[in-house]
């Protein structure tokens, strides 16, 4: 079952994102970096953390890991993990009822969970697609590796800022080349000069992510649908909506899926991760949409048993009318708390906020702090976790921050804590 919607308008429409920059507002004057002051104590801490950064690379160390490795921490919000805190409380809530309170976890811990095709069987029932265009992964990350290795070739086109799997996690010979969206811009994705990008590149594969991590900006469906006509001739274009469910078009918060797109254009592969949606990433539930012979190709490799019982169960959860129907009603209730913490962000004096179609902004510091700093004070006095994107390839200026909206009361946290610890 899928969400019924209209069909969308035609290319008159332009948004890009809910734009909560707030264009009024003067950005303050560029100034030399400002320094937060930290005790001795905590001065240790914020060393502590930015070790445990640096070793996870390009990602930012989980809650779990930060609480074990530092239990000196007193985390309240963890503002770093992309997700719908009411659609985790919502499977959490079947989860107990009909998995915990019947003794049924052993079952699904015990037992080999189903194979690849039987959860891609229930899976396309809910999407309204053939179940052998379903590839069902471990998580997104398994799906865009496995992608990578098996149909990119010679040469991969990403944007600039993106999700940095796409880029770290290609074949060695494999040469990347970036389309940079420029911050003078809003980061906003200019499909014609796209266009000429690939033309005189000629990449094998080409990568879009809608809405784009970690800036929330999105390319509206029927701009997208021409881009894809246009890249007919590309081998492989990967578009990854991860962050569909939160984009919306038009009043009626109706998304707008390619995946269904899949049949009139073999070259598309659309990724989905689920723990964006439903805040389940402890459980690795993604799902690939891509042609036949695609699947089949992956299926070869390997990929039988490698979902998980509990990702199985969430599976089958998900494919439910029900479910959906709930679900749909949680969506536009965090859509909505979204939106007003976006705004909310964007009064705070000291702070740009980048327009966003996602759950999360990519916010940039205007009054001379460091954003590594920052994301450390907040965890150590306020237990508000963020995300520094000194890492991002293209946002190295240690001026940007990524931040999460959560339910009510701790997106209210958030903005209370923001505007004592800026102001």
């Amino acid at each position: 079952m899928v969400v019924p919607r209209p069909r969308p308008p035609g290319l008159k429409f332009k948004p890009f994102g809910l734009d909560i920059s707030a264009p009024w507002l003067p950005r303050p004057p560029k100034t030399a970096p400002r320094r937060l002051g930290f005790t001795t104590r905590e001065l240790a801490l914020a060393e502590r953390i930015k070790r445990l950064k640096k070793e996870a690379g390009s990602h930012s160390p989980s809650a779990w890991t930060l609480a074990k490795l530092i239990p000196e921490l007193r985390m309240k919000v963890d503002a770093c993990f992309l997700s719908n805190p009411y659609a985790t409380k919502l499977f959490l809530m079947h989860f107990h009822r009909e998995v915990i309170r019947p003794r049924k976890l052993r079952a699904l811990l015990e037992l080999y969970p189903s194979q690849n095709r039987v959860i891609a069987t229930k899976l396309g029932r809910v999407l309204d697609l053939e179940p052998d265009s379903i590839f069902v992964g471990n998580g997104a990350a398994e799906i865009i590796q496995a992608i990578l290795h098996r149909f990119t070739r010679q040469k991969i086109l990403v944007n600039l800022p993106t999700f940095s799997p796409y880029y770290e996690f290609v074949r060695p010979d494999t040469q990347v080349v970036f389309n940079f969206l420029s911050k003078h811009e809003e980061f906003r994705f200019d499909p014609g000069a796209y266009l000429e990008l690939v033309r005189r590149e000629r990449p094998d594969t080409v990568v879009l992510i809608n809405p784009n991590n970690p800036d929330g900006g999105y390319v509206p469906h029927a701009i997208l649908v021409e881009l894809l006509e246009e890249l007919r001739g590309v081998p492989n274009v990967i578009v990854d909506e991860s962050f569909i469910h939160f984009a919306c078009e038009g009043n009626d918060f109706a998304y707008w899926s390619v995946a269904e797109e899949v049949e009139r254009f073999p070259n598309l592969m659309v990724v989905k991760s689920m723990s964006k949606d439903f805040g389940v990433a402890g459980i690795r539930a993604g799902y690939a949409v891509m042609a036949p012979d695609r699947v089949r190709a992956l299926l070869g490799n390997g990929f039988l048993w490698n979902s998980s019982g509990l990702a199985e169960y969430f599976f089958d959860l998900y494919s439910r009318p029900d479910f959906q129907e709930r679900y749909e009603r949680e969506r536009i209730r965090f859509i909505r708390n979204s939106r007003r913490f976006f705004a909310a962000l964007a009064q705070i004096d000291g702070l740009h906020v980048y327009p966003t179609s996602a759950n999360f902004a990519l916010v940039e510091l205007c009054n001379g702090l460091v954003a590594e700093e920052l994301v450390c004070r907040l965890l150590i006095r306020r237990g508000i976790y963020t995300r520094t994107c000194d890492d991002k390839k293209g946002l190295e200026t240690g001026k940007f921050l990524r931040i999460a909206a959560r339910n009510r009361p701790e997106n209210a946290y958030i903005i209370r804590s923001l505007r004592r610890m800026i102001g």
